[in-house]
């Protein structure tokens, strides 16, 4: 089971394109993307589980659910079309239909996706005319990664290769997410291709199993989006034989994609706003990799924890703190903590460590927390960012 990080991205993949222009929904970045495959793709998708759930969320959600099958994904950034009631289900179904017009392909081979400010009209007048204009490109990936942006700092986007069945099959995602992001399924949006032959069930298999271990074991302020949506597209150009979970190969595809989310995800805790610091939490020991995931959880998403690496302040009482209060079956007596090479407790008894070291580890860009629960096999990692006084600055005037 070899995989490959390349450099690479969403048209990487054989048989996509993609692009991104400036519509004026957002004062100067550009704010639509699009993404088209050559055929239509076997799709698969999670989705927010919050009750609350934008109107292009729950028209891609019926027609994936219905077809198996995507072929373009229109996105834009800087209006969520959330809680804007018939008017914005029909122009979610506008911007879905002025697509696949574009395209000259039917309508409900069009996933769409938008992110932004919840509550406030989408400016069909501004959108619907800038969809018409959008020429995708084998090169216009890094446009679209640009188009999807919002509080976001930098494109997130990763890329890797494996051979599979003796073919050469490539897996490539781009993602954004700076803040809202306690995702109960996936990121704020998050759109990965393939070349691979697999049918929807199975992707939809494989992209679930994935996203349990990355993008739900992030945090950054513990808000879930109304707009929360992965996407991944598989179109099968790479003429590999169909892929189930009884091929041999089967272990190869799900690190491709085990692999993309999980750069994907510790991209957007390292982007989280006002962030300075990644914050990695592994956990060792637990009852189960399920309550392992739990305690990580808990532990990454403190805010004492995460005000604590940002001020360089190694006090694990705090990481002690959350452990006790994560809902997991812990012995109190058992507990190893470290952060970074340095161990601060042994089975629950404070060790002395120098604070001028610790402090000196805490100034890097990321900060590891290891747990030992000595409590079982189970073990797992969630990931988050420390919490400063620029998250306070940006969310304070975010519409304006």
């Amino acid at each position: 089971m070899t995989i490959k990080k390349i450099s690479g991205n969403i048209t990487t993949p054989l048989g996509f394109k993609a692009t991104g222009l400036h519509s004026g929904v957002k004062k100067e970045r550009k704010d639509l993307g699009l993404i088209i495959s050559e055929q239509p793709a076997s799709a698969a998708a999670v989705y927010t589980l919050n009750a609350i759930k934008a109107a292009p969320l729950r028209l891609t959600k019926e027609n994936i659910g219905e077809t198996g099958r995507v072929q373009a994904i229109i996105a834009n950034s800087g209006n969520a079309n959330a809680c804007t009631g018939p008017q914005g289900d029909a122009d979610a179904l506008t911007m879905q239909e002025a697509t696949a017009s574009l395209l000259n392909i039917q309508s409900n081979l069009v996933a769409v996706a938008s992110t932004g400010v919840i509550g406030q009209p989408m400016p069909m007048d501004i959108i619907k005319p800038a969809i018409e204009k959008l020429v995708p490109e084998k090169d216009g990936a890094e446009e679209f990664s640009e188009a999807i942006l919002t509080t976001d700092t930098f494109a997130k986007t990763t890329c890797y290769e494996a051979e599979i069945a003796e073919k050469k099959v490539t897996l490539a995602g781009t993602a954004k997410g700076s803040g809202m992001i306690k995702p109960n399924m996936a990121t704020m949006l998050g759109f990965l291709t393939t070349d691979a032959e697999i049918e929807p069930q199975y992707l939809q298999q494989a992209l679930s199993e994935a996203t349990d271990t990355t993008f739900n074991c992030i945090t950054v302020d513990g808000d879930t989006s109304t707009n929360d949506m992965v996407i991944v597209m598989a179109n099968g150009l790479a003429r590999n034989d169909s892929l189930t979970p009884d091929h041999p190969d089967w272990p190869t595809f799900t690190k491709l994609i085990q692999s993309a989310c999980e750069d994907l995800a510790k991209l957007i805790a390292r982007d989280g706003e006002g962030a300075t610091k990644l914050i990695e939490v592994d956990v060792q020991g637990a009852i189960s990799d399920t309550e392992a995931v739990q305690v990580a959880k808990s532990v990454v998403g403190s805010s004492l924890v995460k005000t604590a690496v940002y001020g360089t302040d190694a006090n694990w009482g705090r990481i002690i703190a959350a452990i006790g209060y994560s809902g997991a079956s812990v012995n109190p007596d058992t507990i190893d903590t470290s952060i970074g090479h340095i161990q601060m407790l042994k089975d629950s008894q404070p060790l002395d460590f120098s604070e001028e070291e610790a402090t000196a580890y805490m100034e890097q860009d990321t900060v590891l927390i290891t747990i030992d629960l000595k409590n079982g096999e189970g073990s797992g990692k969630a990931w988050g960012c420390d919490l400063t006084y620029d998250y306070v600055r940006i969310n304070a005037s975010y519409r304006s």
